[in-house]
């Protein structure tokens, strides 16, 4: 089946001015600048690329070398995007220091696609089968793409997500993934509060099946207009998924270090509603007649497989692709692409000094200034 090509209902364009209180040096061939957001990576703005008549957006990473942390960080998230390649995911276009030495190296500019908008903003916009099942889809292809190069994101939410009012959509961030192999444990608050998975909270192990999780915490709240589990905490996070699914199992109970189940064993047994009950018939938007897989029934039954408390109850991406929801939108070269080059992770596992990490991102920025602004 083809693209869908529809509208989504009218997207609002938020710009956030404290944006425009961020400075922006970047080549004069990137001409009208205006701020469309920041958060805690950055500013960023859309601009037009005179030389190649193509708008992007431009990412100005707030204060990069404050520590070894966000250095880090930043070093992460660039060598992964150089890596990826898929529709579905964010593609780098360049990268910028107007500094020209190490010295005086501070500030980090990331040339991206330019959309619409984030997914945020369509929460609360009814959205019929057709449109709900392709931007499921979309998430479904890119986080499989990761996983097959042995990435898991670990922060997918509403605004890491960007999309268009073609529908199209394209995933970003990637500051917080973890390469498979690597240290699996990670703490509380690496992954945004609403969106993490039961393992995490429980500080258990865990794989690509949190990316799963937070796949169906986002269906949901397209379905709904709300966050499904809005814990003001981690221990209240826990909280939330428990009295909205149910009690999980002794057995996944049994795997949680101590410390966790005790606490959980201290907590009322809340029986597990069924998935009608969590999402009934009119919290879908009535479809004309289509295609006939796309219905309540099989979107809960997408649901009921992406929120299971026990990861290994969970659906893979590879099942999530395969259910008769999802499946109608199959293209080859958006399931199955070929894999990036695995990411070398050797240098996530050394601990360098902040000094070292800067030396390393300055490299980078000029790796790929070279590459791409001054070939061009």
């Amino acid at each position: 089946m083809a693209y869908a090509n529809f509208p989504l209902p009218e997207l609002l364009n938020e710009i956030n001015n404290n944006a425009s209180n961020t400075e922006f040096t970047v080549p004069g061939r990137f001409q009208n600048l205006f701020p469309i957001g920041i958060g805690a990576q950055g500013a960023v703005c859309a601009a037009m690329d005179v030389v190649t008549g193509r708008p992007v957006a431009i990412k100005k990473l707030s204060r990069p070398f404050q520590d070894v942390t966000h250095a880090k960080r930043a070093y992460r998230e660039i060598k992964l995007m150089r890596l990826v390649d898929h529709p579905f995911i964010i593609k780098l276009l360049h990268a910028y220091s107007p500094q020209n030495s190490l010295d005086t190296f501070r500030d980090i500019y990331l040339f991206t696609e330019r959309m619409d908008t984030n997914l945020s903003v369509v929460i609360g916009n009814p959205l019929d089968h057709e449109r709900l099942s392709f931007l499921v889809y979309q998430m479904l292809c890119g986080v499989k793409y990761l996983h097959s190069a042995g990435i898991i994101h670990r922060d997918l939410k509403p605004t890491n997500i960007v999309v268009r009012a073609d529908c199209s959509l394209k995933i970003l961030d990637f500051g917080l993934a973890k390469v498979v192999g690597t240290n699996f444990m990670m703490t509380q608050y690496v992954v945004t509060r609403y969106y993490r998975a039961p393992e995490v909270i429980l500080n258990m192990e865990y794989d690509t099946k949190v990316d799963i999780w937070a796949i169906g915490c986002i269906m949901a709240e397209l379905i709904t207009g709300r966050v499904l589990f809005p814990g003001t905490d981690h221990v209240d996070q826990w909280n939330k998924i428990v009295e909205t699914l149910g009690t999980p199992t002794p057995e996944l109970i049994a795997k949680a270090p101590s410390s966790e189940r005790r606490y959980i064993e201290t907590l009322p047994v809340h029986p597990r509603p069924t998935i009608e009950q969590l999402f009934p018939d009119e919290s879908f938007l009535a479809t004309a007649a289509g295609s006939p897989e796309l219905n309540n029934a099989n979107a809960r039954a997408m649901l009921a497989r992406m929120l299971t408390i026990d990861p290994a109850e969970r659906m893979s991406t590879e099942e999530a692709l395969a259910h008769p929801y999802i499946s109608l939108w199959f293209q080859e070269d958006e399931v199955n692409r070929q894999a990036p080059v695995p990411y070398d992770h050797a240098l996530d596992e050394q601990e360098l000094s902040l000094d070292q990490w800067k030396a390393l991102l300055f490299q980078e920025i000029r790796e790929i200034q070279a590459e791409t602004l001054e070939a061009e």
